[in-house]
Order: structure tokens, then sequence, then C-alpha cells
């Protein structure tokens, strides 16, 4: 599968959805960022199942902001809505591959149920 382009416009429809979404943050002037493509890239096809986006940092200030994008490239991957993993940097291939198997691994239910309680926790008293 190829990478898509993430936009203030699909961000939420794409990140919301069920499944695996790995976001890369890049700039074009970034030499690690086109140091790191090809091996984003490559994932793309071998996982056809996961959404792999790209979110131009340039293009994107409002989601850079919002996310406090400070470092690029930096990933971040979603399950089910949820952020799991988030860091600047790229990663080597085998990484990436270990990251994703990591995810899959990962109990959904028991990860929805800490991020509910988390929540709870959070949300202001009245």
């Amino acid at each position: 599968m190829a990478t898509v382009e993430i936009t203030k416009d699909n961000f939420k429809e794409t990140v919301g959805k069920d499944g695996i979404v790995i976001l890369d943050w890049w700039a074009a002037w970034c030499g690690p960022c086109r140091a790191f493509a090809p091996t984003f890239e490559a994932a793309s096809d071998k996982h056809p199942d996961v959404v792999f986006g790209k979110i131009d940092t340039d293009a994107q200030p409002d989601l850079s902001g919002a996310f406090e994008i400070r470092s690029i490239p930096t990933l971040m991957v979603f399950r089910d809505g949820i952020l799991l993993f988030e860091q600047p940097g790229a990663l080597p291939a085998a990484a990436l591959e270990d990251l994703l198997r990591q995810v899959r691994a990962l109990d959904m239910v028991a990860v929805k149920k800490e991020a509910e309680e988390r929540r709870s926790k959070e949300a202001p008293k009245a």
C-alpha cells in the first residue's frame, strides 16, 4: 500500500478508524526525513493492512502545532484511534518492523480500559 498524505481535512477520519495508523511527520528540506522515506515506503508495501500516513509539517502547521512537533522526522502510531507510540527520529527498518509487531500484539481491550481510566482521572470534577 502506498503512503497517504495526511492533512487537517483527513486527519481525524484517518487516525480515528479501527486498525493501525503510522504517521511520519516530515519536511522536504529535512535530510533525515528524506533518508527515512524509502524505509517508510517499503514498510507500507509490506503491510497493506496498516495505514502509513505522511504529514508535511510545512504544509500542515496547524496539525504540527497541535501535536507540538519540535523535531522531524517524528513517528506516531495509533491503533483504533488511540496514540500508542510517539518518538522523534527515524527508525531503522528492523526497529520499525519490531514496533509494528508489538503494536499488533497489544491487547486492545486492556489498552482501551486503561485509556478510559486515565481519562476519567483527568476529567474535571464538577
